[in-house]
């Protein structure tokens, strides 16, 4: 557990095609005292990828060490493969005043807030389940079995945003962004 520090851990979830990683690609501009988490995994990294960047790229039996070391906020295994979000690198980044942005799933988020009940959850909604089906339809790249399985999901996830302190409904990106940085105390 930090100490005496005067940055913060902010936990963002959404359900897919919510906008949540432009919103956080756009937060990330407007603060330059904010920070960006980045996952560990053990999937193979995939063309254009560098280890560092999108994840850190690990070992199965590294992974498990780590588990085992209690060094991941938070993990969950997917498709054969772990995910988990490194402790070291957020203590680091909040104890030199930064705002630590997670962009993480709803189970992951639980783990979080048990682990760290200082930490400010945000739920990104849709406006409605309307719109979140023609982003989905918009993007173009999903089969009918794929987008209603997403939808599916996305119900299911919404029932969970009661267990986050805040909720943001992105219906537009920027005024999204001026919330979430009216939520986190920043004037700019």
């Amino acid at each position: 557990m930090i100490s005496d520090h005067s940055g913060k851990l902010v936990i963002i979830s959404a359900p897919s095609g919510t906008g949540k990683g432009t919103v956080i690609n756009k937060l990330l501009k407007r603060c330059p005292d904010f920070a960006f988490s980045v996952s560990a995994t053990t999937r193979p990294p995939r063309p254009g990828e560098v280890n560092g960047r999108e994840y850190f790229f690990l070992t199965p039996d590294r992974f498990r060490e780590m588990i085992a070391n209690g060094e991941f906020l938070e993990y969950a295994e997917y498709v054969e493969n772990y995910y988990g979000t490194p402790s070291k690198p957020v203590d680091e980044f909040i104890k030199t005043g930064k705002t630590v942005l997670l962009d993480i799933e709803v189970l992951g988020a639980k783990q979080v807030m048990a682990k760290r009940p200082e930490a400010i959850s945000i739920f990104i909604v849709p406006p409605s389940m309307t719109e979140l089906e023609n982003r989905l339809r918009g993007r173009g790249t999903d089969s009918e079995e794929k987008l209603a399985a997403r939808l599916k999901r996305a119900k299911q996830e919404l029932q969970e945003k009661c267990h986050y302190k805040h909720e943001v409904v992105n219906d537009s990106v920027s005024r999204a962004v001026d919330e979430i940085i009216e939520i986190l105390g920043r004037k700019d």
